[in-house]
């Protein structure tokens, strides 16, 4: 069973020389500790990991700021199209497919808080001020505007529950 709160960082780490979802990761962690950590030299090598984060997500086309307050164990299998808001909160050991966008609404400054182990199907929208449960599941080309429940698998435009992973990890 994957924590919903406890990060398993073997997950991103990277497994060969070209993955480029995992490198994109590993240059934002890597990032965020060296700036975290200030001073000249550490100011220095954090702008060499800005331009890797550049290059990764140029090369997975993601938009994954550098800034992003990731949980840990983030799986992220295509990065390929996935936009992701500077100011959402994503929980510890989530997935999200490509495609996916994670923003806010136009004119609101909040953004969804994704708890921890969320899967985030291809192509699903998470918008606005809402709340995602832990070991929640979001379908594929889902549009989620609302809140969503622990344990709820929701889908459909705009998404609905349709079921429970409750029986998973009990």
């Amino acid at each position: 069973m994957v924590s919903s709160r406890e990060a398993d960082w073997s997950r991103e780490m990277p497994r060969k020389f070209w993955d480029p979802s995992r490198k994109l990761l590993k240059a934002i962690r890597k990032y965020q500790l060296y700036k975290q950590k200030g001073g000249f030299v550490s100011s220095f090598i954090s702008k060499i990991y800005v331009l890797k984060h550049l290059f990764w997500s140029t090369i997975s086309g993601a938009n994954v700021p550098i800034n992003s307050k990731l949980g840990g164990g983030l799986i992220i299998p295509h990065a390929n199209g996935i936009v992701i808001h500077q100011a959402v909160e994503l929980g510890v050991n989530c997935l999200v497919h490509q495609q996916v966008t994670i923003g806010v609404k136009r004119g609101s400054p909040v953004a969804p808080v994704i708890k921890g182990h969320v899967d985030i199907g291809a192509g699903a929208k998470v918008i606005g001020p809402i709340v995602i449960g832990e070991h929640a599941l979001i379908g594929a080309n889902a549009v989620v505007v609302c809140d969503v429940e622990p344990y709820a698998i929701v889908a459909g435009v705009p998404a609905k529950v349709i079921g429970s992973t409750k029986t998973e990890y009990e």
